[in-house]
């Protein structure tokens, strides 16, 4: 029930040319991408600040 089958993706893309247009479309998956970018960044950053808390602590 969770998976997209070929036929679902297809009509999610018909759908968002629609709504957006072919001229939209660039722009759109520029922004997710550049979100998807610093997200992980993020996440990567939250990491190595709680491995350098845990061995500041064991230090201790």
């Amino acid at each position: 029930m969770g998976r997209f089958g070929v036929t679902e993706i297809l009509v999610i893309l018909a759908v968002v040319l629609l709504l957006f247009g072919g001229k939209k479309i660039p722009e759109l998956m520029k922004g997710l991408g550049s979100g998807i970018k610093e997200f992980k960044n993020a996440a990567k950053e939250e990491s190595s600040t709680d491995k350098k808390d845990e061995t500041e602590n064991e230090k201790k």
